[in-house]
């Protein structure tokens, strides 16, 4: 069963730069369901999560003793110069997150929630810390809410170290990984784990903010509509602040953008949890894609299939089949293509899909324009058909 993914919003400000150490705040209730939080390190002045301090960090990577070097330092040693930790305020709010070095001339891809502070500010200031300890302005590029992706941008007079892309359908579960970010705002740092699962669908309340700068509200007073991600599950230790950073293989090489992590019990507006072994990474295949296009164009485009799906299956059973097909857009891909109302999607580009939020990701991944294969249930025939994808653009 997909259950959808939450994150927290930014906390106020103290009203004064000196006050007392604040006491970690209780758990809330938002019920006892396995959620998930967005794993930007929402902080109140330079306190982070859990009353955790801004630590200074390392001026480099450093290896003291050769004798005792494990893929683990390689992989580290190869990648953390191109990690950078990202602290974003706005005159309420403040947070801090991860990011990392796309080109030599200063481009960095993030998540979108830690440049929009979890969609409540679009012009925010954002200042990017490197590995050497320097400190730089960063403008923001472009944002899509749709992948939960950001491109920012500094200027320097160096020349920067690019993250080297790796093939992210190449990845195997039980793949060695290392997570590197700015965790709790603790600079530089590296966990390890395994690949737990391949192809996971989480979903999560949008970031996506409105042209006048404030977030976007529903008439029930909650953000935007969730958006669904497909990413990658691991067990690497992922803390609030790691947002945007780094999931390497063993040549540190980027498999992965850390975007989520779920949580054991209940999490309130004002309190996250940490690590407990199941963190998500947006795949690398997907994050090129759209920082390529927002570094060319501002924008990210997306695929539309035209059509309103549900999970098909009992809602008794407590699992779904596939995505059921209860509406279609006259004219649309969909439609055009041949599929009807009452079709069950279970594969989309080889993609297995058990839910509607597994087909959403899978067509939100995709450029506008793109052709894409379905395979579909229809009573008791088993149909493929191939579609070619509109422009969710098209809508706005």
């Amino acid at each position: 069963m997909n259950r959808q993914f939450l994150f927290d919003t930014p906390i106020q400000l103290p009203a004064a730069p000196a006050a007392p150490a604040q006491k970690k705040p209780s758990l809330g209730v938002l019920g006892t369901v396995v959620i998930a939080s967005l794993v930007s390190g929402v902080v109140g002045g330079v306190i982070g999560v859990g009353g955790y301090m801004l630590s200074t960090a390392p001026a480099a990577v450093v290896v003291n003793n050769t004798d005792s070097v494990t893929w683990v330092t390689g992989a580290s040693s190869k990648a953390l110069p191109s990690v950078v930790t990202i602290s974003v305020s706005s005159a309420n709010d403040g947070g801090s997150g991860s990011g990392v070095f796309l080109t030599a001339d200063g481009y960095i891809l993030t998540n979108a929630h830690v440049v929009t502070l979890s969609g409540a500010s679009a012009n925010p200031k954002v200042t990017v810390k490197t590995l050497d300890g320097k400190i730089y302005v960063a403008d923001i590029v472009g944002t899509d809410p749709n992948n939960d992706l950001a491109v920012i941008k500094i200027s320097a007079a160096g020349a920067f170290t690019p993250i080297e892309w790796a093939d992210s359908s190449k990845v195997n579960v039980g793949d060695s990984v290392v997570a590197l970010g700015a965790p709790l705002g603790l600079e530089i740092s590296v966990t390890t784990g395994v690949i737990s699962a391949l192809n996971r669908t989480i979903q999560v309340a949008s970031s996506e903010t409105n042209k006048d700068g404030s977030s976007l509200q529903w008439w029930n007073g909650t953000g935007a509509a969730p958006v669904s991600l497909r990413v990658l599950q691991t067990d690497a230790a992922i803390n609030p602040g790691n947002s945007g950073g780094a999931l390497v293989n063993s040549q540190g090489q980027l498999i992965g953008i850390n975007v989520a992590i779920a949580t054991a019990g209940a999490t309130t507006s004002a309190s996250q949890s940490g690590n407990i072994g199941v963190g998500f990474a947006i795949t690398s295949n997907i994050a090129k894609r759209i920082a390529e296009e927002l570094m060319k164009d501002g924008k990210a485009s997306h695929a539309l299939l035209g059509a309103m799906v549900g999970n098909a299956g009992q809602e008794t059973d407590g699992f779904s089949s596939g995505a059921l097909v209860g509406e279609l857009t006259p004219g649309g891909p969909g439609e055009k293509a041949g599929l009807k109302v009452g079709d069950i999607v279970t594969s989309f580009n080889g993609y297995k899909i058990d839910t509607a939020a597994d087909l959403t990701a899978a067509v939100r991944a995709e450029p506008a324009g793109s052709a894409a294969t379905l395979e579909v249930t229809r009573g008791t025939e088993y149909i493929t058909i191939t579609v070619v994808l509109g422009d969710l653009g098209d809508l706005k």
